[in-house]
């Protein structure tokens, strides 16, 4: 009764504090209140360091209630902290507090304060406070884990709108003690302002260093500073105004937006799945997307049904990077119900096309094709080949055209090989010819009668006389995205570099990828000059002697294959450029393997759109940029002149798989293609992201045991990992053709032969739902595709033969054993496989043949070959074909240690040697590596590069587990240092079969520092040769 009673009493006087704040806020702002408007409470018991600022502290901040309409009491009496001593109070002001300052009544009255809608402030040590009480640590947001001694910083600022910091100068220079937490708080909390470490000695956060943040957190406010260790931080006009907004904001005065950059405040919605190499989206001004795969399948996704359907399909020829590679929808649609598309047509003309297709009920009308343009490229060799079209705010077409060069002969330099017969091999043929339209991004004015004409300030006049008019940028490699900023038609593109991972002194600059920004027309270098006008020289692939440095202010294009001038314009620098590795230059961009620069939209914040999930003002004219092989979005706010202001990251948290394209659309939400794994087909997703401050969507999981077979076809469906995230309890629709069921994992029989899509819809307590699909194809079975040679995970050398066998056996078209199916109708690809992706370089049909491996970039990079073997069957009456793929990845004999599929312990780190490169090191007893798929066919031995500056160990190799038998092993002696090299070979035992090998690191128990890895080779004829 008692706890009841207070209780009451305490809503009471929360419900007349909010009466009193509300009539504050109708009042406006008064500069002498005459009497306080509401109360904090400055709480400064220090059970550890004492802070002798407190006095002076406590003076400022009851100065700064006088002056603006707040009464502050303060106490270090911990017995204040119950329900009815919290109950008078705004906010608690934890105020240099330390050490365990509450008992386990007073945590839990704290608790009941911030969960009935109350704030709290943190300042400075506040975060040196508490560190045995979770939810306390939750809400301050980090621990104090270290801190240099007091020293001038610059504070740069990321949140410009809040209350503390809306007064700040961008960049914030003050004196103070900069504390390093044990953990980054981004992504639970809303930063407000970081610290920049390269103004001051002692930080140890790195690049993303936030020094103050809020949050809105179990029902109250959080806001926390780590500034105010010294004195004189309390006579400083500018951080006393910081600290009134935090207050203000705690207190529930002022507005601030804390949720902006909280990613459990955002979710990834999945609208469709299973797409086979997504690539492209449109977003319409009605909501539904308009998606594409490189096959040629046009789709599009319905909001309102919460379905996809085939649009249309184009034929298309996917030789090397070719394909549907773009759709955009006319700027003025459906007024104007047009898609533009790029692809490349199959047949024989070696060409791009840009062309217009009527879109009406969402079908597009394939007879309906306006042919734009036309690219001339050439199909006998790769790369790089059209990216993502984009229109200005002019109704002007961006389109952008990769090198059409073969960059695998090159060493990761520039393809610049002159020889007769190596034209494709010479990114001078595109790249750097303005004659070419190769290696360029393209602006056109699309017109009505499907035509174009070139709208006036491209890099060429109209004439030709100097160039392809159509070209608006040239000299550039894989503009694979563009993006534009309607305010002023900006041109934002991002270019995929080479390979190289270090400098050569005699080829040039290691490779980067770049984000470039275009204010107007220009040349962005390449393949003479790369990254901030880094030259490369002159190479005679012939002689293997090199020449002199190119000139970027005034590049020559003195090739054989040059068609155009000779003088070209300026090189310009990048904007934004990376390595492998980490960025010395823009640290923020987080290190991760591979590299695959790519470019997003710019957000636009409408106050006026009335959505649920439209992103928060805090984004406003924010740039994503994101890398396709690490997996990372950032964001990237620059000024009016273009300068980049913040490098931020954006959902750290989240998991991507591979986004390769991304919109905002009209409600303001994110819709982006996740392509997947780069050497699978078939685990694309179309999925939005989006921000829900309230109730999240819930998500549903949909599982069949067959999704095909003869008539009838008894089908069990399950909802297993379908989930809540908010834990309310789910409720589940499943619809099949003309039945449906409302059971969890419903078991159904398709009697009519036909292709179902079974539709698994959840539906949580707040009325929130989510859809997954799952097609079904009745009356035919998918045909069985075996490949008997190579074998997954088998050894080859570059340059080698491999040779293939495949069968196909089909329940209703027969076998090739019998053959009732022709074995020219199974098409074999070979493919580099490099880091998450893969290039094509190959494709051959028959049931048996042989491949050629080419040499990548560099043996230094994680460089693989992938074989896919695939059929169509005939299909039956009114079912559709299915198509089967097998796909068997070859591995070379030299693998990069660092490129393991697994590990445990290990890092990678920069090796020190001549080669470049990495190796892995921190190498401790127990620790281990392990890579698949593995085939040890023919291999008879294995060699390790190691060293070691430590106290050396042993190397045991097992097969699938690490307590199998080993296979091999080698000790690894003390060398002279840890970069003093040497290998060793030791004889391999073949397990049969294709395994995951594990290499387990050993010495005694708890061993530290044994040695250095830096690359394992498999030694014996392997597959090459079988």
């Amino acid at each position: 009764m008692l706890k009841l009673l207070l209780r009451s009493t305490l809503c009471l006087i929360m419900l007349l504090s909010v009466i009193g704040i509300n009539a504050l806020a109708a009042e406006g702002p008064s500069t002498a209140p005459q009497s306080p408007a509401y109360k904090i409470l400055l709480f400064t018991k220090t059970e550890e360091y004492h802070h002798d600022s407190i006095p002076e502290a406590v003076a400022a901040i009851r100065q700064l209630g006088r002056q603006n309409g707040f009464a502050a009491d303060v106490t270090e009496d911990a017995s204040m902290f119950t329900d009815s001593g919290l109950a008078p109070y705004h906010a608690v002001v934890f105020l240099l507090t330390t050490g365990d300052v509450l008992n386990a009544q007073q945590e839990a009255a704290f608790e009941r304060y911030i969960e009935a809608g109350n704030g709290y402030v943190g300042i400075h040590a506040a975060s040196d406070t508490e560190y045995d009480w979770a939810w306390y640590g939750g809400l301050v947001g980090a621990y104090l884990k270290n801190h240099p001694d007091v020293q001038s910083a610059n504070i740069l600022i990321d949140d410009n709108t809040h209350p503390s910091t809306a007064d700040l100068p961008q960049t914030w220079t003050r004196s103070d003690e900069w504390y390093n937490f044990r953990v980054n708080p981004r992504g639970s909390v809303h930063v407000l302002a970081r610290i920049d470490e390269g103004t001051y000695s002692g930080g140890s956060m790195g690049v993303d260093h936030p020094v103050t943040w809020c949050n809105a957190y179990d029902g109250g406010r959080s806001w926390y500073t780590a500034g105010g260790h010294v004195k004189e931080s309390y006579k400083d006009p500018q951080f006393l105004k910081h600290i009134l907004g935090g207050i203000q904001y705690a207190a529930g005065v002022k507005f601030g937006d804390c949720s902006a950059s909280v990613d459990r405040n955002y979710e990834k919605v999945i609208l469709d799945s299973n797409l086979q190499e997504p690539v492209d989206l449109s977003v319409a001004p009605d909501g539904k997307i308009v998606y594409v795969e490189r096959n040629g399948s046009i789709k599009i996704y319905n909001p309102t049904t919460e379905t996809s359907l085939l649009a249309g399909n184009l034929k298309v020829s996917v030789t090397g990077d070719d394909g549907l590679m773009s759709a955009v929808l006319d700027p003025n649609y459906p007024s104007k119900p047009w898609l533009y598309l790029l692809y490349s047509p199959e047949g024989t003309e070696s060409i791009y096309r840009v062309s217009r297709f009527n879109l009406t009920s969402d079908r597009v009308d394939m007879t309906s094709e306006k042919i734009l343009l036309k690219v001339p490229i050439q199909r006998d060799d790769c790369c790089h080949g059209g990216g993502a079209m984009e229109f200005d705010s002019q109704g002007n077409l961006y389109i952008p055209i990769g090198d059409n060069t073969n960059p695998f002969e090159s060493n990761g330099f520039a393809p610049l090989d002159e020889r007769a017969g190596r034209a494709f091999k010479d990114s001078q043929r595109t790249a750097g010819n303005s004659n070419n339209l190769a290696g360029k991004i393209l602006r056109i004015r699309p017109l009505d009668d499907g035509s174009y004409t070139v709208p006036d300030g491209n890099l060429f006049p109209k004439d030709g006389s100097m160039g392809k008019p159509e070209i608006y940028i040239m000299g550039v490699r894989n503009p694979f995205r563009v993006t534009v900023d309607s305010k002023n038609n900006w041109i934002f593109f991002s270019d995929v570099g080479p390979d190289a991972n270090v400098d050569d002194p005699l080829r040039g600059p290691k490779g980067y990828d770049e984000w470039n920004l275009a204010k107007s027309p220009g040349n962005y270098g390449w393949p003479y000059c790369i990254a901030n006008n880094q030259p490369y020289r002159d190479f005679d692939f012939g002689t293997k002697t090199s020449g002199e440095l190119f000139s970027c202010e005034q590049p020559v294009n003195s090739s054989p294959n040059n068609t155009g001038v000779q003088a070209l314009p300026p090189a310009q620098k990048a904007w934004i450029w990376y390595p492998y590795g980490k960025s010395t230059e823009f640290p923020q961009l987080d290190d991760g393997g591979g590299r695959t620069a790519m470019v997003g939209p710019i957000y636009t914040w409408k106050k006026e759109l009335m959505s649920q999930i439209k992103f928060p003002s805090y984004y406003n004219q924010s740039l994503l940029i994101y890398d396709w092989s690490r997996n990372w979005i950032k964001t990237v706010k620059y000024d009016e002149n273009g300068k980049i202001i913040s490098i931020l990251p954006f959902l750290p948290t989240f998991k991507w798989d591979h986004p390769i394209s991304m919109k905002f659309g009209e409600d303001g939400a994110l819709y982006m293609i996740e392509y997947g794994e780069g050497t699978k087909e078939s685990n694309g997703k179309l999925v939005r992201v989006q921000y829900n401050a309230g109730v999240h969507n819930p998500v549903a999981v949909a599982k069949a045991d067959k999704t095909n077979g003869a008539t009838p076809l008894v089908v069990q469906f399950s909802s297993k990992g379908s989930f809540d995230p908010n834990g309310e309890e789910l409720t589940y629709l499943w619809k099949y053709g003309s039945s449906s069921s409302t059971l969890p994992n419903p078991k159904f029989t398709f009697t009519k032969a036909g292709n179902y899509n079974a539709t698994l819809t959840v539906t949580n307590r707040s009325g929130k739902t989510s859809n997954a699909i799952i097609p079904i194809t009745v009356g035919n079975n998918a045909p069985v595709v075996t490949v008997t040679n190579p074998p997954e995970g088998g050894f080859f050398s570059w340059g080698e033969k491999v040779h293939y066998q495949v069968k196909v056996l089909d329940a209703e078209d027969g076998s090739t054993d019998n053959g009732k199916i022709s074995c020219s109708l199974i098409t074999v690809q070979s493919k580099l496989g490099h880091n998450e992706h893969s290039h094509q370089t190959g494709q051959h049909t028959g049931c048996s043949g042989e491949f050629d491996t080419i040499l990548g970039d560099s043996e230094l990079e994680d460089l693989f070959y992938i074989a896919t073997f695939s059929f169509r069957d005939s299909g039956a009456k009114n079912v559709l074909p299915i198509r089967t793929t097998k796909e068997v990845i070859l591995q070379p004999k030299r693998k990069q240690a660092e490129y393991y599929t697994s590990m445990s312990g290990v890092t990678v780190m920069e090796l020190k040697d001549k080669s470049g490169g990495k190796n892995l090191g921190n190498i401790d007893d127990g620790d281990w590596i392990a890579f698949k798929p593995i085939n040890l066919k023919n291999i008879n031995s294995i060699t390790f590069r190691v060293a070691s500056g430590g106290l050396g160990g042993n190397i045991s190799v097992r097969s699938d587990s690490l307590s199998n038998p080993e296979l091999a092993k080698i000790t690894v002696s003390k060398t002279e240092s840890w970069q003093d090299y040497q290998e060793i070979t030791v004889p391999i035992k073949d397990p049969g079969g294709t395994h995951e090998l594990f290499f387990v690191f050993t010495l005694k128990n708890g061993a530290k520092g044994l040695f250095n890895l830096d690359w394992i080779q498999f030694n014996g004829p392997g597959i090459s040769h079988s």
